[in-house]
């Protein structure tokens, strides 16, 4: 009659025991490398035959030689043994920060100005480590905040949310910058006024998008309407395509277009030279204080604010 099978279950110290048996040959040696005197091993191993039924072992006078019963057990016991080591080394990187998952969302201009940097050096200490990064608007970022489903974000509070669930680190404003296509008509003069800017067809995000309401905001500062001829998208990809064809302008964040236009990347892009300096509200490093951060978030989030000090000369 079969056993019952949580009769069967065998601990770690016995399948370490098998396993330095079957490596050396010895019971006396086997006890020494994993800390018992022989006698607790003979002891642990004679329980261990009783307890799964079958002889693991042959006595021979060059050494104990695992048993076709003995071999399965070490098949199996192997596999256990290296989980467990690498169990450990999991639980020990997550106790670090060294692995295990983060995901964080950001507006544009910070997730290549801060999150880019921040990530690297995480990296090179955590290749394991799994990260994931959305960029979307404010509202979409909080609202995914919220519901638990981001660790941290950078973006901007909005009326609609209640400030007091946060944890909240002032990050900075963001520039807006006028990009081009090289070759832009505009380019050749050394100052451009907004004036000079109705004219042009314009491709920029959707009303209410920060960056599109600060250019808005300055067209009326000045007493002008605000451009006539624009295309509406979302997409920065699909925003340089249109730019690459056309004469038109766009309205982007200084840190994507200072990233596109510089080594490495040097695309085939211009800022225009605008007397008015645009700006957009303050943006932040935000997280839920009712929600605990992994040692990973908290590394990730500290290099984000170690590379904003960077930036300000901190």
């Amino acid at each position: 009659m079969a056993m019952p099978a949580a009769r069967q279950m065998l601990k770690p110290a016995q399948l370490r025991l098998l396993q330095a048996i079957a490596e050396h040959g010895q019971v006396q040696l086997a006890a020494e490398i994993v800390g018992m005197s022989q006698p607790a091993a003979s002891r642990m191993l004679a329980e261990t035959e009783r307890q799964l039924g079958a002889s693991l072992f042959l006595r021979q006078p060059r050494g104990m030689v695992p048993t076709e019963f003995g071999l399965a057990v070490l098949r199996r016991a192997s596999v256990i043994l290296r989980e467990m080591a690498g169990m450990v080394v999991d639980l020990e990187n997550l106790r670090e920060g060294l692995g295990g998952s983060v995901r964080v969302g950001s507006v544009t201009g910070p997730a290549v100005n801060y999150l880019v940097s921040a990530i690297r050096e995480v990296k090179e200490v955590a290749p394991n480590a799994e990260i994931t990064v959305d960029v979307m608007p404010s509202r979409d970022l909080m609202t995914q905040l919220v519901a638990g489903e981001m660790d941290f974000v950078l973006a901007r509070i909005l009326p609609e949310f209640d400030s007091t669930d946060f944890s909240i680190h002032p990050m900075r404003d963001e520039k807006v910058a006028f990009l081009v296509r090289q070759g832009h008509p505009l380019m050749r003069a050394p100052i451009v006024t907004l004036t000079e800017l109705l004219g042009y067809e314009w491709i920029m995000q959707q009303r209410g998008a920060p960056i599109r309401e600060a250019t808005l905001s300055a067209f009326a500062g000045l007493g002008l309407s605000e451009p006539q001829n624009v295309v509406n998208s979302p997409s920065t990809l699909l925003t340089l395509a249109y730019l690459a064809q056309t004469d038109a302008i766009a309205p982007l964040s200084a840190e994507v277009t200072e990233l596109l236009i510089r080594p490495p990347i040097s695309a085939q892009f211009c800022v225009l030279p605008v007397a008015h300096d645009l700006r957009v509200s303050p943006y932040y490093l935000l997280h839920l204080k009712r929600r605990h951060l992994s040692a990973l978030a908290l590394r990730l989030r500290e290099g984000v604010i170690a590379q904003l000090a960077r930036d300000q000369g901190g």
